[in-house]
């Protein structure tokens, strides 16, 4: 494969998987629009303070669906002198700044939940606020089930924290149902109680998601999945009797991966660059994410053996 070729192929899985981004990204920012109206609606017509909660955190996922397509938007730019491995890691801090607004409207949440609780402020939500929450959480996980699979196949971190965005506010409409049904049973707190716990869930994920963030960006290693069938590839070609030194890491949405491997000693150069080119065809043919690929080539003697 030519350099110009192995150019084309990453630029089609980039376009591929920016466009997989854009449309699930624009999907959801309808559904919160929609979802945004109706709870804080409901919320206040009823009286339930966690619902309120709950449509507020539904309008601030459009803050984060932007965060997303500003991210994809400046990650995607090619390679610079400035930048030469590309700009990815703009959609890492893309991905970082999401959850800590996750940690934030989490906290906020707690915040006046807890206040309501101290001043002895009591609710009582009508059947409207259960409905409300009942269809925020069925269109919610259904969001979330389809950002996420957008999120794996274009492997796009700030995604897959947009959609655990989408699955904490699911689980925050799941809160709500809670407190109705406590309050029903006569504990007049219960829809502060639920907030608490919407408020701690999102929280957590946010903290999982900034967590994710920080082993990217730390240089971690890709994931097992990934390693492996980098691992399977490289023993399927019988031209290389070994190799050692994979190393691999993420940026952004690309991986990037280095590598030693042995080939005949006895190979003329332009043989064992053969060897070396079919490699990294079939890796990017076999990979679905960019992948950008260094190959040292060493003779297969005793000495560099590992």
């Amino acid at each position: 494969m030519k350099h110009c070729d192995w150019v084309e192929m990453t630029d089609r899985k980039q376009e591929i998987a920016d466009k997989q981004i854009k449309t699930v990204t624009y999907l959801g920012a309808a559904v919160n629009v929609a979802l945004s109206v109706l709870k804080i609606g409901v919320g206040v017509f009823a009286g339930s303070l966690a619902l309120v909660a709950d449509g507020i955190h539904s309008f601030s996922d459009l803050a984060t669906d932007s965060i997303v397509l500003l991210g994809l938007r400046l990650g995607s730019r090619e390679p610079d002198q400035s930048h030469p491995y590309g700009h990815g890691r703009l959609e890492t801090f893309s991905a970082g700044l999401i959850a800590l607004v996750l940690v934030f409207v989490g906290g906020v949440m707690v915040y006046y939940a807890t206040v309501a609780i101290a001043e002895d402020k009591t609710t009582t939500p009508r059947l409207a606020v259960l409905m409300a929450a009942v269809v925020s959480v069925a269109a919610k996980e259904w969001l979330y089930q389809t950002t996420r699979n957008a999120a794996v196949r274009s492997h796009s971190t700030a995604l897959y924290a947009n959609a655990w965005h989408h699955r904490s506010d699911a689980l925050s409409s799941v809160a709500v149902i809670i407190g109705v049904i406590l309050l029903r049973l006569g504990y007049e707190h219960g829809d502060q109680v639920a907030a608490i716990a919407v408020g701690g869930m999102i929280i957590w994920v946010g903290i999982k998601v900034l967590g994710d963030c920080v082993g990217e960006l730390s240089e971690r290693a890709v994931d097992a999945h990934t390693l492996d069938h980098i691992r399977n590839i490289i023993n399927a070609n019988p031209s290389i009797r070994q190799w050692h030194r994979l190393r691999t890491r993420s940026v952004g949405r690309e991986v990037f991966v280095d590598m030693h491997i042995l080939v005949d000693p006895h190979l003329d150069v332009a043989a064992a660059h053969e060897i070396s080119q079919s490699l990294e065809d079939t890796l990017q043919k076999e990979i679905p994410r960019p992948i950008n690929i260094t190959i040292h080539i060493e003779p297969d003697v005793p000495s560099l053996r590992r």
